[in-house]
């Protein structure tokens, strides 16, 4: 389990490697993507919160990065933190999430990407609950949540 202390060890000394990595031009992803998701995803834009469709969905499933698919989070793992924004306490697997110190808007953050294509998504915090105390926030513009068949 991913703690803060490893969240922050990511951001300082380097990220563990993705299973593989997808690379393409601006001009590429603005053909896939709607232009909210492009804003998001690969300009660091931010939804406005409570706004995103996932916000409130807590269907069994895993998120996926909205760019390249990669599997991110699982819906086990999500909670109503009413930040606005939806929260999970960990990644599907610990090298699913790319970490990066982010001193934007005047503070200090963790601002977390996809590791496989460098989709921005959002922000980790160490106020979440237990057991890790993670809120990995992040922007319903940059995840799609893949339902399970129940039978």
């Amino acid at each position: 389990m991913l703690t803060w202390k490893h969240i922050i060890d990511f951001a300082v000394n380097g990220n563990p490697q993705p299973e593989k990595r997808i690379e393409k031009s601006d001009k590429d992803w603005q053909a896939q993507l709607t232009p909210e998701q492009f804003r998001i995803t690969r300009q660091k834009g931010t939804e406005a919160p409570h706004s995103g469709a996932l916000c409130s969905a807590f269907d069994s499933g895993k998120y996926s990065c909205v760019c390249c698919g990669t599997p991110l989070f699982d819906s086990i793992i999500k909670f109503n933190s009413s930040s606005g924004w939806p929260s999970f306490t960990q990644p599907i697997t610990p090298n699913a999430i790319k970490y990066e110190k982010d001193s934007s808007f005047g503070m200090v953050r963790v601002e977390i990407m996809c590791n496989t294509c460098d989709a921005h998504l959002g922000h980790v915090f160490p106020d979440g609950p237990e057991p890790s105390g993670l809120r990995y926030c992040v922007n319903s513009e940059s995840i799609i949540l893949e339902k399970e068949n129940e039978g």
